[in-house]
């Protein structure tokens, strides 16, 4: 990295020589800060992506506990309609109330299995936007490189090319912004 912060600083010290140049590495200077940018945007995609999918696996792992409560309930209130007892009633009860607590478990599984896959939506959407940023920065950087050859060769074609690669790259790094 550091050798091509010297060729690029090589090449700005030729266009400054040559005032026809100038535009070029000005062009330069204006891309490189773009690539910055755009690398950080995506890193912080990349880094909500993995929260997003942090939390739903803890959906997920709630909703898992909630089912292993709801089968004990369950089975606790098969228990206890086939157990005898000396107190009916007391058996009754905790029959009724083993089963409610089944069914209130099963009722909050349907909740947080829909917030998981919430998250889960979620995770796609920054994942869809963290590899648009990514692409954006790769037409980014070719284009500062394709740009840094004009200085080379002194052939505005390689700059014309290089400012098309980077309009690509702006507009892939404006609609990841745009990724809801």
């Amino acid at each position: 990295m550091s050798d091509e912060l010297e060729e690029l600083k090589e090449h700005a010290e030729h266009g400054h020589h040559d005032p026809s140049l100038a535009p070029v590495s000005l062009t330069m200077a204006v891309l490189a800060v773009l690539v910055a940018v755009v690398s950080l945007l995506g890193h912080r995609a990349h880094t909500e992506e993995v929260v997003l999918q942090a939390k739903a696996s803890d959906q997920w792992a709630y909703y898992q506990a909630k089912n292993i409560r709801e089968h004990q309930d369950e089975l606790f209130a098969d228990f206890a309609a086939a157990a005898t007892s000396k107190d009916a009633g007391a058996m009754a009860s905790f029959h009724d109330k083993s089963a409610q607590e089944a069914e209130r478990y099963k009722k909050e599984k349907e909740d947080i299995q829909d917030k998981a896959r919430d998250f889960e939506r979620e995770v796609a959407v920054e994942r869809n936007r963290a590899d648009r940023y990514d692409l954006a920065e790769v037409f980014l950087e070719i284009g500062l490189v394709i740009t840094s050859i004009t200085l080379l060769s002194g052939r505005r074609l390689f700059w014309h090319a290089g400012i098309v690669l980077s309009v690509i790259g702006l507009a892939l790094a404006l609609m990841a912004a745009a990724v809801h």
